[in-house]
């Protein structure tokens, strides 16, 4: 049974060094239970099975405890306080989001100071900015967020989405942009969706009301789009596909920017494919049925859809791991049919946008940003020339517009707002970020490293300029490798708390993301995972080696599938760092997928149930599974209890088994945020877990911030 009555620490120890606080720890029993599963052959025991269950008896009170422990021992380090307010001066500042135009307005978001959320604004051209939705009022709590913004072709109405607690369930709503005034419409039960407009109607996807009570955790299936109407309530929406054969697929419908024709995009990872079907009809005639474009789910992706002139643009990795543009013939399916517009480069395409008549194409050259803009022949018409080395996002806008908006920044450069004028290729500061810090103080490198296998893998590390290379410096090395996604190079305010105590970050670009294309995401896919925390495991080597720190000064952060990557790290290494700080991690690799939306993670893990080998492939690695009496190193799991995209059983039977398994004497904790989800669900409730995860590091490392 639950035992929630232990003390969780002595109320004299905020003066005793790290090592003597956990001895004291005593972390609450977790029950066991005699389950079992059977995988070709092989069983696997799961004595902490119930607590996958949110209403299983007593684990209420087992999160209770947990936390009790864990923030017990927090509230004894002598510096938190001060680091939390210290993350306060450095957030209390005004937070532009880029802009974007639409008709007659232009809409951006502004994060005022320290509020919660970030407020969106309306704006004519030459006119003053007001106030449009302000989520801070959303909910008395402060935990309901802004999540999908789109206005109607005309710039009349405008749809929005409105998340609670951090969930990624979401309920639509409509408001009049004139008037700002809402309309009546309640649209729920939506989630992995977004609006596309036709006429004063949209397109939007959405699954069956879950059981009542099983929202978190009810596997969801029969994912169907719906076109809805505004100003009328949701049971009068139309049906417009739905796929009973098939209940784990994601479908969506978009419609190009003049809406002339709508596109059925159906998602099948859950069998293993990477990229969607799409099929596609002609809005203008009011066609009922769609037809194929690319008729079935692979593994390849199209993205970004623009009709211009009888074609359809569309970016892809078709015949190209690196990514091209081509054109199709709406009436002529198939990729054979399409005409390459912008071929394949050495360097991977991390975008292309569509305004102005012209096609703006990021590239991603050893992680930093590329950008040409090309006519929509694909005659290269110029090189956008950018600040500096570092990442730029944005260029998107209609086919009117004259320019465009994007935003540089870097690892240590807060974010900059430039207006690019398409037809002069002129760029110039829309708006300086605010700062409560001396910018000049620090800098980011760029370095290679030599993973296992002799792959050279990119690595940037920010600090103060100066720095001394003598292993005495405490360090993050952040990580992600996985779904495609490139690693994240963009500022934090937040870090600065880190990198001002002499503190290192790093982020390495490690395989399975899109750093260098299609070819380094697979290198680090399904059976090739193990390079991912190959990679990760040298760039720590590498940092050692340096100089840039030490293992006793060096910290492994990861979330969600970078989650998985530190857990998995910590089993294979775990004397290679001192501190491991996995957030929301997907750490049950035999049954990730029977929760919510996991398994649409099929198409990048593969599956337990498919074949044995998969089976294999993922039980040598999960980090739930490969725990084994030792001495780990110090770890904060964080984790929420609104999480339903990676829910907090993977962290939960983690921490079980870690507290069970843990022979040395540094602290194994969870953290469980409540009212937040797969990310935290307001600025107040991130600065808190963001002290804690610095404070619990910097502690561990002897390191007393100035």
């Amino acid at each position: 049974m639950l035992n929630t009555n232990r003390p969780a620490l002595a109320l004299t120890l905020a003066a005793l060094a790290p090592g003597l606080l956990a001895e004291t720890l005593r972390y609450p029993s977790t029950r066991k239970v005699d389950h079992t599963d059977t995988y070709f052959g092989h069983t696997v025991e799961d004595p902490y099975r119930w607590l996958e269950d949110e209403k299983a008896t007593g684990r209420s009170a087992w999160v209770e405890a947990q936390n009790k422990v864990t923030f017990g021992y927090l509230d004894q380090i002598p510096f938190r306080a001060r680091l939390r307010k210290r993350l306060d001066e450095l957030n209390n500042i005004d937070v532009y989001s880029s802009p974007f135009r639409h008709g007659p307005y232009i809409f951006f978001e502004r994060r005022e100071g320290l509020k919660n959320h970030s407020v969106l604004y309306i704006q004519r051209e030459g006119g003053q900015p007001e106030v449009l939705l302000d989520p801070n009022t959303f909910s008395q709590d402060g935990t309901t967020g802004l999540s999908i913004f789109q206005p109607s072709a005309d710039a009349k109405f405008a749809v929005y989405g409105r998340s609670q607690g951090g969930s990624d369930w979401q309920e639509l709503r409509v408001i009049d942009l004139a008037t700002k005034q809402e309309l009546p419409d309640r649209i729920e039960w939506v989630k992995s969706s977004g609006a596309s407009w036709r006429g004063h109607g949209f397109y939007y996807s959405r699954y069956p009301a879950p059981p009542k009570g099983q929202e978190l955790t009810q596997r969801n299936e029969h994912h169907r789009v719906y076109f809805h109407r505004a100003g009328t309530r949701q049971s009068e929406d139309e049906l417009v596909f739905e796929d009973p054969a098939n209940p784990v697929r994601f479908h969506y419908v978009g419609t190009t920017e003049d809406e002339k024709y709508g596109l059925l995009l159906i998602s099948d990872r859950g069998r293993n494919k990477l990229g969607p079907a799409v099929w596609i009809r002609d809005e203008s005639k009011a066609e009922k049925k769609f037809r194929p474009l690319f008729a079935e789910p692979s593994d390849f992706n199209y993205l970004g859809f623009h009709h211009s002139n009888g074609w359809i643009y569309v970016r892809t990795n078709n015949g190209a791991p690196n990514y091209r543009v081509v054109r199709c013939r709406p009436d002529k399916p198939g990729i054979e049919n399409c005409e390459t517009v912008i071929p394949e480069k050495s360097e991977p395409m991390q975008s292309a946008s569509f305004a102005g008549g012209r096609i703006l194409v990021r590239y991603s050259k050893d992680v930093t940003s590329r950008v040409l803009q090309y006519a929509m022949d694909g005659k290269l018409e110029r090189e956008i020339r950018l600040p500096g080395p570092g990442m730029a996002f944005g260029f998107g806008g209609r086919d009117d517009a004259k320019s465009v908006f994007y935003t540089f920044s870097s690892l240590h450069l807060p974010a900059t707002i430039y207006d690019y004028e398409i037809g002069t290729g002129k760029s110039t500061v829309f708006r300086k970020p605010q700062t409560a810090f001396n910018t000049e103080a620090f800098e980011t490198r760029q370095l290679f490293f030599k993973s296992k296998d002799g792959t050279r893998v990119p690595l940037f590390a920010a600090h103060k300029k100066g720095l001394k290379l003598d292993g005495s410096n405490p360090a993050i090395l952040f990580g992600y490798g996985g779904f495609n996604i490139p690693a994240s190079l963009t500022f934090s305010n937040s870090r600065v708390a880190f990198l001002e105590q002499g503190g290192v970050f790093a982020v390495a670009c490690i395989r399975g993301g899109s750093e260098y294309g299609e070819t380094w995401h697979q290198a680090g896919m399904r059976l090739n995972k193990q390079n991912v925390f190959d990679d990760f495991i040298a760039a720590a080597e590498f940092l050692q080696e340096q100089g840039y720190t030490s293992k006793k000064k060096l910290a492994l952060q990861g979330g969600s599938n970078g989650g998985l990557l530190v857990g998995a790290v910590m089993n294979q290494r775990p004397d290679l760092f001192h501190v491991a700080l996995p957030a929301v991690g997907v750490m049950d690799m035999l049954r990730f997928h029977k929760f919510t939306i996991g398994w649409n993670w099929v198409a990048e893990y593969g599956s337990a149930d498919a074949t044995e080998g998969e089976f294999k492939n993922l039980r040598a690695y999960s980090p739930l599974h490969n725990l084994k009496p030792a001495s780990y190193p110090a770890t904060l799991v964080t984790t929420a209890d609104h999480d339903d995209r990676v829910v907090p059983a993977h962290s939960f039977k983690y921490i079980a088994r870690l507290q069970e398994l843990q022979r040395g004497s540094s602290p194994v904790l969870i953290r469980i945020e409540t009212k937040s989800g797969h990310g935290a669900s307001n600025l107040s409730k991130l600065l808190d877990t963001l002290a804690d995860q610095y404070s619990f590091a910097l502690y561990q490392m002897g390191v007393t911030p100035r």
